[in-house]
């Protein structure tokens, strides 16, 4: 369908200049040295999945169609590089006329991905491929890693509401409106930050803070004026001076008095600050024999998958999770690290290969212009593996096929009874969008249903399945030869 107004098509900033300077210096010298129309591949892909997670989720693709629609360098761009003094007026000019020409693929948002495997194909005239890098990576970065941070979190909820709530402590406007969009693909029920239910459509959460209750001459009063306030979403915070001894017995008495009488039933408590499992349990007979075994009890304050799970383990009477800094910044593994490589230049219509070789085996490069399939089980719908194969390349998903490990080749697999679907889809074709861009929600419930498609022993925090992702073997020929060939250099 045609994007929604839940996802905006024009971006209100434009961000050509946001690029890294050698860009503009080799785009120059590409220019000088007649090279500025050769075509060329690039793949975006990453090495290592966060946090030693099974996989990654990726997001940030309608974020990056709107760059690419948007990309036009103004008069003062040309100044500003005109002022550096580095630059030839033919190239300038160049610039000023600048349409942008590429083709683009991508993985869609909300799919499970894996290191190695090309996440976004650019083709086109290498100064336009070579220049969009920064931006490219900058996007699909940032959105996947707070998106995989998500998805681990959500997942030890165990299917209670988690809410994200890290705005005040993301890194910098964008990481908390952009996060908060990836947060929610990967299951967040919303969010905190009220621009991005505007913006996203994206529902916004909260009820109120300390200051609240501090505000008030006591707990009591400040909780009733709330109530008074909100009747119909009254969930009270009660940990601001004493959860057990004040804050859940001032609640019940505010919900006997100022709830129940108008015909409502309260929301519920948020507990901010403690030992969760201790009160969560404690508040839970409480509210019971107080007679609100429907009131939710909240849970915040520096969480991430591993508290919630273990609080869970310990029996905590949690009905939902707000989760801030350790989501909206992905604390523990704050970089996705995905990076942009040359794959293959185009001469006379013949793609030639190219690779990046490196004493450090991971981060040799697959060359070529490429293809992810994922082969799927028929009799589970279970995702078996990923195959990398050149972008023509066809699997027959209707005979047995054999992959094996691109390393250790002796390693290998016969699949039977399966079917293949291809992960790469067109984006842009010569610089125009082609894409049939859904809107938030149906990314959100598409990468619901992709996650259930892997093993629960890919699923696991610690210690996770190694998910195969294999090379096809024209694709192994390839590199291999090209190994064997800069080796003899």
């Amino acid at each position: 369908m045609d994007r929604s107004v839940n996802e905006k098509v024009e971006s209100k900033t434009n961000f050509t200049m946001l690029t890294d300077f050698y860009e503009i210096t080799m785009a120059n010298g590409y220019f000088e040295h007649g090279l500025k129309d050769k075509i060329a591949y690039f793949d975006m892909f990453f090495r290592k999945v966060p946090d030693d997670g099974g996989f990654a989720i990726m997001a940030g693709v309608n974020q990056l169609i709107d760059y690419f629609r948007n990309l036009k360098f103004y008069d003062e761009d040309i100044e500003y590089l005109r002022s550096k003094g580095i630059f030839s007026e033919g190239f300038l000019d160049y610039l000023k006329n600048f349409k942008f020409e590429c083709d683009v693929w991508a993985i869609p948002e909300g799919t499970p991905i894996f290191p190695y495997e090309p996440i976004v194909t650019v083709r086109g005239p290498v100064i336009q491929a070579q220049f969009v890098e920064t931006m490219v990576l900058i996007t699909i970065n940032h959105q996947s890693l707070i998106a995989t941070k998500a998805s681990r979190i959500v997942r030890a909820a165990q299917g209670r509401p988690v809410m994200e709530f890290g705005s005040r402590r993301a890194q910098g406007y964008d990481g908390a409106v952009l996060g908060a969009r990836a947060a929610y693909i990967a299951g967040c029920v919303g969010t905190a930050c009220t621009i991005v239910d505007r913006e996203f459509n994206i529902p916004a959460l909260g009820t109120m803070a300390h200051s609240w209750i501090q505000l008030f001459p006591n707990e009591l009063d400040a909780m009733r004026a709330y109530a008074r306030t909100y009747p119909e979403n009254c969930l009270l915070l009660v940990d601001t001076y004493n959860v057990l001894k004040s804050g859940v017995p001032n609640a019940i008495k505010v919900f006997n008095e100022e709830i129940l009488p108008r015909g409502i039933r309260p929301k519920g408590i948020r507990i901010d600050s403690g030992d969760i499992t201790y009160l969560s349990k404690e508040a839970r007979k409480m509210l019971d024999a107080a007679g609100f075994s429907d009131a939710t009890i909240t849970a915040s304050n520096s969480m991430d998958e591993y508290v919630i799970r273990d609080i869970l383990m310990q029996g905590a009477k949690v009905d939902a999770f707000g989760v801030g800094e350790r989501l909206i910044t992905s604390e523990s593994e704050p970089v996705f690290g995905g990076v942009y490589k040359l794959s293959g230049v185009e001469e006379n219509g013949k793609i030639i290969p190219k690779i990046k070789v490196s004493e450090n085996v991971e981060k040799i490069t697959n060359p070529c212009f490429k293809q992810v399939h994922r082969l799927y089980s028929r009799a589970n719908g279970k995702a078996i593996a990923d195959v990398i194969t050149l972008h023509d390349e066809t699997i027959d998903d209707s005979k047995p096929y054999t992959i094996f490990d691109p390393e250790h080749t002796w390693k290998r697999k016969r699949i039977t009874d399966f079917y293949e679907k291809k992960l790469l889809v067109k984006i842009f074709e010569n610089g125009k969008c082609v894409y049939d861009i859904p809107d938030i929600n149906e990314i959100r419930n598409y990468c619901k249903k992709q996650v259930s498609t892997l093993w629960e022993e890919v699923l696991r925090f610690d210690n996770p399945h190694k998910y195969y992702v294999d090379l096809s073997k024209p694709l192994w020929d390839i590199k291999t030869k090209l190994l064997e060939e800069y080796s003899m250099k």
